[in-house]
């Protein structure tokens, strides 16, 4: 048995399913993410396992152990809610002491293991300190210490990371997956910031209207979609409209216009003869060169627009009625493309993907 199962568990809000038919294994150790558009049931699942919403249907077992019924203070689960919930009336040093003081420890104990957490999150000396006087990290950190110092079995992280600017969820993510993989807690976080699932996770569950669509490892979810809807909300995708001329196995030829192009299938999927499919290539697969290269190019197509990112290039191919995004590396061995400049687009064979 995993730790964590999720057998048939559906949630009903009057007419409304939030959650339909979920069933979900989690490993010890695990960092697992829910990943998934506003409203498709993420969270419903995450406070499902934390007590605070009761499933309509199905079951939770938590270490063999069926948690469906039991409240939230017997679950010994811990979560990190998005705004922190800090208390505005205590310091650092008593807000994370809290759960430990409700658990009625000796006083001398409480210091240890707070002064321990303090430091694991790299707080040490900020014990003093009040929520006002904390930055957006700071208050993240102590939400995290708070939690972790009560030693939960279960880690819940409901969209910690929402609140803070864009160069701190960078420094953030990294922090908290260091401190997970430190500690060894089964954590379980929610977000709808693919960046966030891909980064951190040892394995992703893509929702959508309350249904688990796939599940797999950061490289699975990316490179082998199980459908057009995961192709184009996890990362920047292209999907070429086509018609299928041959199968052989698991590779497809697509017509594109006058060009015939390559792809792979992937496991659940199939398709047959003549049938309408896209296929997905990344932006940072592609390859642009001028149309007398030596390799045979996928396609040939116009520049329509080129946008300066800093470190990479983008430019938008014209390829008879579609458009390809190209993500190039800024790199001053790379010439540098012009609007109607005509191009050569190539990729390799692996990097295509049918999408019935």
């Amino acid at each position: 048995m995993s730790y964590v199962e999720f057998s048939t568990i559906s949630k009903h809000f009057g007419n409304s399913v939030a959650v339909a038919d979920l069933d979900l294994q989690i490993e010890q150790g695990e960092f697992f993410s829910l990943l998934g558009p506003s409203g498709c049931g993420k969270s419903t699942t995450l406070r499902m396992l934390a007590g605070f919403v009761k499933p309509t249907t199905g079951t939770i077992h938590v270490n063999g152990r069926d948690v469906t019924a039991l409240p939230p203070e017997a679950r010994d689960i811990g979560i990190v809610f998005q705004n922190y919930a800090i208390f505005p009336h205590m310091t650092v040093f008593d807000n994370i002491a809290f759960g430990l003081v409700e658990r009625k420890l000796p006083r001398g104990e409480i210091k240890q293991k707070v002064d321990a957490a303090l430091a694991e999150v790299g707080m040490t000396g900020f014990e003093g300190r009040y929520e006002r006087e904390l930055s957006g990290g700071q208050k993240q950190r102590v939400a995290l210490a708070r939690v972790l110092v009560i030693e939960p079995e279960i880690l819940l992280l409901d969209e910690p990371l929402s609140a803070l600017d864009k160069k701190m969820r960078e420094e953030m993510k990294f922090w908290i997956k260091n401190i997970q993989r430190s500690v060894g807690i089964t954590t379980i976080y929610v977000t709808h910031d693919q960046s966030e699932a891909l980064t951190m996770s040892d394995r992703i569950a893509v929702m959508d209207q309350g249904r688990v669509l796939q599940i797999g490892t950061p490289v699975e979810i990316y490179e082998q979609p199980a459908s057009r809807f995961i192709a184009e909300f996890i990362g920047e995708s292209n999907l070429l409209n086509g018609i299928v001329s041959a199968v052989d196995g698991a590779v497809c030829s697509i017509r594109i216009g006058n060009a015939t192009v390559t792809g792979r299938l992937t496991q659940n999927n199939s398709v047959s003869q003549d049938q309408d499919v896209a296929l997905l290539v990344r932006p940072e697969m592609i390859r642009l060169h001028a149309l007398d290269a030596d390799e045979q190019p996928k396609l040939t197509g116009t520049v329509s627009e080129t946008i300066y990112q800093g470190s990479v290039v983008r430019y938008r191919i014209q390829i008879a009625d579609q458009d390809l995004m190209v993500e190039i590396a800024n790199r001053p061995d790379l010439p540098r493309l012009d609007m109607t400049d005509e191009v050569a687009v190539f990729w390799d064979a692996e990097s295509g993907v049918v999408m019935p």
